[in-house]
């Protein structure tokens, strides 16, 4: 038996908000009253980039997963303090 290292997959995550996958519905109202509906629920992910941001106080760059949403927590908050309340300094 071979022993594999442990690799965790890259989760789709945002490394800010926290803010991961969702289960939704894939049809309007309209067509779920109907009496044919083939498809059921659909996997919904968050709007993921790949940033490299500078941190002035540390004096480097850290690349991070982050959502739309978490770059403008990070627009309004500034790159230590939201790094530092997500966890990740």
């Amino acid at each position: 038996m071979i022993a594999y290292p442990l690799l965790k997959p890259m989760a789709k995550v945002c490394d800010i908000t926290k803010k991961g996958s969702l289960n939704g519905g894939r049809y309007s109202n309209r067509t779920r009253a109907t009496q044919f509906n083939p498809c059921g629920a659909i996997r919904r992910y968050p709007n993921l980039q790949k940033k490299t941001i500078f941190v002035p106080e540390l004096k480097k760059s850290i690349t991070l997963n982050v959502s739309t949403k978490g770059l403008r927590t990070i627009s309004k908050k500034g790159a230590f303090l939201a790094l530092k309340d997500a966890g990740l300094i």
